[in-house]
């Protein structure tokens, strides 16, 4: 048996995985029908979402920011190997890499279409007095947050993977979209939208056949790596 889950693994790992071809198009997920607009420019919470950025600038020490720059440097899952172990090394890892990496083509797809629909202006594009970490000259890319909705579509499958991580997981993936309000890159609603938006990409990736063989691969090769315990029953 243990021959069997090995040779699914490599024949899974070896099969060539297009990293720019999503699994989910507009009809699986559009994110103008499941998403709220962004608050209306000059609104209340505009305005409150505007000054919690500012308030940042008072109150983040350089090691929160430090750390806040380092996250918004990393857009992949190795932001779970500090919660998930020194066993999760992504190179050693072939099976759950290919799986990852069709979560990503798959998010990023869906999140370029909420940004282009909803074209919201960044934080320090509204305000440049603000003292962000970073600057772009694509501006028009707040709603919703990308890295947010990276890091929840990455962690809602990796937390079905390995369940017994779960609650630890999503705390990372919250700290990560956190990290973009430290950095005043996106303003609150914005990470809100993309934990809404990523949770939902992972639900939806969840009932496509090809992800399930994909992500039933990556859950035999974290039980052979010692990451996932064959034991905990899987989460829905």
């Amino acid at each position: 048996m243990r021959g069997l889950l090995a040779f699914a693994v490599l024949l899974v790992a070896a099969a060539p995985v297009p990293k720019t071809a999503p699994l989910l198009t507009a009809r699986d997920l559009d994110p103008a029908l499941v998403l709220p607009p962004p608050p209306a420019s000059g609104s209340a919470q505009a305005v409150a979402e505007l000054a919690e950025l500012h308030a940042q600038e008072l109150t983040r020490t350089p090691a929160e920011e430090a750390t806040a720059r380092r996250d918004g440097d990393t857009k992949n899952a190795t932001i779970f190997a500090e919660v998930l172990g020194s066993k999760f090394v992504l190179e050693q890892l072939p099976a759950t890499t290919a799986m990852l990496a069709l979560v990503r083509a798959s998010e990023k797809d869906v999140v370029d279409r909420g940004k282009d629909h909803f074209r919201r202006m960044r934080p320090y594009a509204v305000d440049t007095t603000l003292k962000s970490c970073k600057h772009s000259d694509e501006i028009y890319t707040s709603y919703p947050s990308g890295h947010t909705s990276m890091a929840f579509s990455m962690g809602e499958v990796l937390a079905r993977l390995v369940p017994e991580s779960a609650d630890a997981i999503l705390t990372r993936a919250a700290r990560y979209g956190q990290s973009r309000i430290v950095c005043e890159q996106h303003f609150g609603s914005d990470i809100t939208a993309g934990q809404q938006l990523g949770t939902l990409i992972a639900e939806r990736l969840m009932g496509k056949p090809d992800f399930r063989i994909a992500f039933d691969a990556a859950r035999m090769e974290l039980i052979q790596a010692g990451i996932a315990r064959a034991s905990t029953p899987l989460r829905n």
